[in-house]
């Protein structure tokens, strides 16, 4: 695979803020989101650019005089971000009510930086009429509170937006049954720099990019096939070397359900008559988190995931303190013994750095698998 071809990915990735700036200091307002419930398509269609908040790794110095040392490194190092200036860019935040470690965050930021928009929207657990009904009336209210900040809003527009993100996804998920059927010229890494890049982009300009590179990605495995195949799950993993660490000690990644992989690229598009059904029937039945399902229902969901990669077992990536994760975890450990797959967990801090820890580990997992 032509190095160029990725190159523009992990470029977007490291000259993000730099870009981000650029584009707020033009005049278009910025809104950030730490979960992908967060429905996006709103935000474009009032003429928002909307992008995740990515934390990175590191050290929550200034982060800790504000909040509690027990949640997730991704909400801490996040806000130490903030305090440190490199998400000046943004407008607000607006966040889809998920784990209550990330909304809590919301009110956190909305002490300090009490000049921008902050607003939670809440997202509904089932699938009925009242739970749509309930939602719509989210949403609108969501719609006057950036259209209070100078914005305007439009069903042509909402199609657009829904039109943009539905083919992002569609050729995400493209790269993913690539992956399934062992034709992809990509470790798990790269395909995470190429996923990661485009919650930094204006959305246009990453389908572009993206489009582009499916198109000439070679079809094949460009001796990126060999490893134990197994399925990676967990939250946030705000370092793709992990991915590596996993893959040289043996592995080969063929699936995940991850929140910045699988889960927030499925489905592509909701269904209904109208765009703004269509929002609502996507969040309300996407591939679920732990925040917004039982253990259960995402074990099954899990088994039809290593049915279609042929995963032959199942490493759980956990951030420290992620509660919702954590919770499920004895639960899908214990379904996946039943149906014969062996698991692993490991537990990251806001380092990312355990590679001499995980090296032996793996390398057991994965001969067990092997046997």
């Amino acid at each position: 695979m032509p190095h160029y071809l990725l190159n523009q990915f992990s470029d977007a990735l490291a000259n993000a803020t730099q870009r981000l700036n650029f584009i707020s200091a033009s005049g278009k307002k910025i809104i950030g989101y730490f979960c992908t419930y967060t429905p996006i398509e709103i935000i474009h269609a009032c003429g928002f650019l909307p992008i995740r908040v990515l934390a990175g790794s590191g050290i929550a110095d200034k982060a800790s005089a504000r909040a509690p040392d027990f949640i997730c490194p991704s909400m801490r190092l996040s806000l130490e971000k903030a305090l440190n200036g490199q998400f000046d860019f943004l407008a607000g935040i607006v966040q889809g009510y998920s784990c209550d470690a990330a909304c809590g965050m919301v009110n956190i930021w909305k002490n300090i930086f009490n000049d921008r928009i902050f607003h939670s929207i809440p997202i509904p657990y089932n699938d009925t009429v009242e739970s749509e009904a309930y939602y719509r009336s989210a949403i609108f209210e969501l719609i006057n509170v950036l259209e209070g900040s100078g914005s305007s809003f439009s069903q042509p527009s909402l199609q657009n937006s829904l039109d943009t993100y539905a083919h992002i996804r569609k050729l995400q998920l493209d790269l993913y049954h690539r992956r399934y059927a062992g034709a992809l010229s990509l470790s798990a890494s790269e395909l995470m720099t190429v996923v990661d890049a485009g919650f930094l982009m204006p959305p246009e300009q990453y389908l572009f990019m993206l489009n582009k590179f499916v198109n000439q990605l070679p079809w094949g495995p460009d001796g990126k096939n060999e490893g134990c195949p197994v399925l990676i799950t967990g939250s946030l993993i705000e370092n793709a070397g992990i991915l590596d660490i996993i893959e040289a000690a043996g592995g080969r990644i063929v699936a995940d359900d991850l929140c910045n992989g699988f889960r927030q690229m499925y489905p592509p598009q909701g269904e209904g008559k109208t765009p703004m059904e269509r929002v609502i029937d996507r969040y309300a039945n996407r591939f679920p988190c732990p925040a917004r399902a039982r253990a259960i229902d995402r074990s099954r969901r899990i088994g039809e995931l290593i049915k279609l990669s042929g995963a032959r077992g199942v490493i759980f990536v956990l951030e420290k303190f992620c509660t919702p994760h954590l919770a499920d975890y004895p639960i899908l450990a214990e379904e996946l013994k039943n149906n014969g797959i062996s698991s692993l967990m490991i537990e990251m801090d806001e380092t990312w750095n355990m590679e001499a820890q995980l090296k032996t580990r793996l390398e057991s997992f994965f001969e067990m698998l092997e046997i």
